[in-house]
């Protein structure tokens, strides 16, 4: 719009301002539309408007203001429990979601938003997955290679990683890359934290006390086998003291934890400890604040609860974890074993 409409528009709506004081309301509401007239007819068609910055990691949710960045307690070296203190502080959450809501209610929600179908990605069994983290895709649009089964793209992948120097530490520290183990066509995934001691020992994640733990609530806790599900990490490779994984760490990983997910398509995934949550749903909120709900990535209901390790450390909590495996039962449509306790 040239100044020579918007002085127009101006000096029309000013001549009904009375002299000393505001323009009365009919006045301004005359010179907007005036104005709007004028924008139109220079052709004008779109105005930008600022937005909310409330995304977090690719999904929708409260500011991260400081108060909730202070509230997130950080994990302990080797413990992906939160805190119970910083549990009962008040923190904006994104809004979770609830198994019991309408399919209808979330087409409604999202119908006026047109987005073009998600295009085919390739898993060439190769790092160069185009990673799927906050596009909203699914699984349904992962297009796997030809020819290939997913054992043999998952074990192209673990040779893959066992080459991977992109953490200088975590290669020193190594004795070896532990990539993950399980169903390849499973339902359900486990995400842990990082190997400890026996997992680099062995090469096969959760085979310690905190995986034996973690055996007894996949089979006594849920009724299924171990061998049902996946099991993996969000680190490939053992921290140096078992300290928790840094942010670059995680990162660094990534490709392999979302390479994993988009080859073995699961319909649920179950995040142990904050920083399994954390990562996978790209928060600073504790796992206090993350349990007990419903989440969503990438299609996938997840749950989240505490690490074995923080049971282990804390065995009140289990009352805490049975309520989680309950829900993770529940979303995935299975009954409760009649035999299952919180000291499974």
């Amino acid at each position: 719009m040239t100044d020579h409409h918007q002085d127009n528009a101006i000096s029309r709506s000013a001549a009904d301002t009375p002299s000393g004081g505001f323009p009365p309301k009919e006045a301004i509401l005359r010179g907007l539309r005036l104005y709007f007239e004028d924008l139109q007819r220079a052709g004008v068609q779109h105005l930008l408007m600022p937005v909310s910055s409330g995304v977090v990691g690719g999904w929708t949710g409260e500011p991260a203001d400081s108060n909730a960045q202070r509230d997130a307690a950080t994990p302990s070296p080797g413990e992906t429990g939160p805190s119970t203190s910083a549990d009962s502080a008040s923190i904006p959450a994104p809004e979770p979601v609830s198994p019991a809501m309408p399919k209808k209610q979330r087409a409604r929600e999202t119908a006026s938003r047109k987005e073009p179908p998600a295009e085919s990605t390739a898993v060439p069994g190769a790092e160069q997955l185009s990673l799927l983290r906050g596009t909203g895709q699914g699984w349904q649009s992962v297009r796997l290679p030809e020819g290939k089964s997913r054992e043999e793209i998952l074990a192209e992948l673990a040779r893959q990683v066992a080459q991977c120097v992109r953490c200088p530490a975590l290669v020193a520290n190594r004795t070896q890359t532990v990539f993950g183990v399980g169903n390849p066509y499973a339902e359900l995934v486990f995400i842990g934290e990082a190997p400890g001691y026996d997992e680099d020992v062995q090469g096969f994640p959760f085979v310690g006390r905190a995986g034996q733990l973690l055996t007894a609530m996949i089979t006594n806790g849920m009724g299924m086998r171990r061998e049902d599900v996946y099991i993996c990490n969000i680190l490939r490779c053992r921290p140096p003291n078992n300290r928790t994984p840094t942010r670059e760490e995680a990162a660094n990983c990534r490709p392999w934890l979302d390479a994993t997910l988009a080859v073995i398509q699961p319909k649920f995934i179950c995040c142990l400890g904050n920083v399994a949550a954390q990562n996978l749903l790209g928060t600073d909120l504790t796992i206090g604040r993350l349990r007990g709900k419903v989440w969503e990535y990438n299609g996938a209901k997840v749950i989240c609860t505490y690490h074995p390790a923080f049971l282990l450390r804390n065995p009140a909590m289990k009352r805490e974890a049975w309520e989680d495996l309950k829900l993770l039962l529940q979303v995935m449509g299975r009954p409760i074993p009649r035999r299952a306790t919180p000291e499974t």
